[in-house]
């Protein structure tokens, strides 16, 4: 499911980026000179993209092994990432960009990582997390289809209790010294089968960006 959601999350992320720091958006590498963080990274699934368009990109995942994978596909592609595996609250430097994609609904402490995401992010710079509401459409599609019957991820991989709400969501990040200020939905299209960016639907996938002041 990563793989198929990938192209829109990036042309959003590339959208909501550009936009903020008015970069042209057709422009092949838009975010030079901005430094980059995607926590929760993973494979490097974006991180390299982000890399491609210019950006000085760091990954971090508290998880060795992607980290292993990411390091080795990124040298076989010749990037160069600099892939960190710890958790966001011990890295020691700010960023222009920070990201935080489908990783909060995994986490212990949501108010406490959301804080740890603005510690992260320059004055001025921009956080964006995208996550799963917490809802009966989002149970039904999230847990039930999406691990029970389409098998997109293993059974288990999340649980719908700690799916966070986008007002839930939103109050930590005022909290933390964030502004939120665009929130768009993220839904399955399966006439299409792709996921595609929605203003109204929030129901399962969201993204909200933020701004530091």
């Amino acid at each position: 499911p990563l793989h198929r959601l990938n192209p829109v999350r990036l042309k959003y992320l590339r959208e909501q980026i550009c936009g903020h720091y008015d970069r042209d958006m057709m422009s092949l590498k838009p975010f030079t000179g901005l430094d980059i963080i995607d926590i929760g990274c993973g494979g490097g699934l974006v991180c390299e993209p982000m890399a491609r368009l210019g950006a000085a990109i760091t990954g971090a995942d508290a998880d060795e092994a992607a980290i292993h994978v990411a390091k080795e596909h990124a040298e076989q592609e010749g990037l160069n990432i600099d892939y960190i595996n710890a958790p966001a609250e011990s890295i020691n430097k700010q960023f222009d960009v920070v990201l935080a994609l489908e990783i909060i609904e995994h986490v212990s402490d949501p108010a406490a990582f959301v804080a740890n995401c603005a510690k992260l992010c320059k004055e001025g710079g921009i956080v964006i997390f995208s996550t799963l509401n917490r809802t009966p459409k989002s149970y039904a599609l999230g847990i039930i289809a999406a691990e029970y019957i389409l098998r997109w991820v293993p059974q288990g991989t999340h649980s719908w209790k700690k799916f966070i709400k986008p007002s839930e969501l939103a109050r930590h990040a005022r909290n933390s010294n964030l502004t939120p200020e665009r929130i768009s939905g993220l839904v399955f299209n399966p006439l299409k089968n792709e996921f595609q960016i929605s203003k109204t639907d929030l129901d399962v996938n969201y993204f909200m960006a933020c701004k530091k002041p």
